[in-house]
C-alpha cells in the first residue's frame, strides 16, 4: 500500500483500485453499472461546479460536498472501468497527449476566441 503523502502513478492507482476491489469490495460491479455510477459521480462534480462557479446557489444539503472528493470518486470509477476492460490508462493517456499535440499544436494558438481574457456575452 502507498504512503499517504507519496505520489501515485496511474499504473499504481490501477493496481491499488484492483487490489481494493478484490480484497475489500468483493468484486467489480459490471461495466454497465459502473458506467451509470460514473455518470452519477460526474453529475455530483457538475453540481458543485455549478454552485461554486456558476449562478446556482447551494442548498443546505449541498454545502458539505467536497469537490476534490467528488473528483476522486470519478477517477475511482473510471479506473474500475479501465481495469475491467483491460485498458492501460498510462499508455492510453500517453497516446492521447500525442494525439492532442499533433492535432491541436497550432489550433489553440491561432484561435481568436482564446486570445482574450474575458468571454463576451
Amino acid at each position: 500500500m502507498q504512503r499517504q503523502n507519496a505520489e501515485i502513478t496511474i499504473k499504481e492507482a490501477q493496481e491499488i483500485v484492483d487490489n481494493w476491489i478484490k480484497t475489500i469490495g468483493v468484486r467489480y460491479f459490471n461495466e454497465l453499472t459502473n458506467m451509470a455510477i460514473l455518470t452519477e459521480e460526474v453529475g455530483e462534480v457538475a453540481r458543485i461546479i455549478a454552485r461554486t462557479y456558476g449562478e446556482q446557489s447551494f442548498k443546505d444539503s449541498d454545502k458539505s460536498h467536497d469537490l476534490g472528493d467528488e473528483m476522486a470518486d470519478v477517477l475511482w470509477v473510471l479506473i474500475c472501468l479501465a481495469n475491467q476492460t483491460g485498458v492501460d490508462l498510462t499508455e492510453a493517456f500517453r497516446k492521447n497527449i500525442e494525439k492532442k499535440t499533433s492535432r491541436d499544436g497550432e489550433r489553440h494558438k491561432n484561435n481568436e476566441k482564446l486570445k482574450t481574457d474575458s468571454i463576451s456575452d
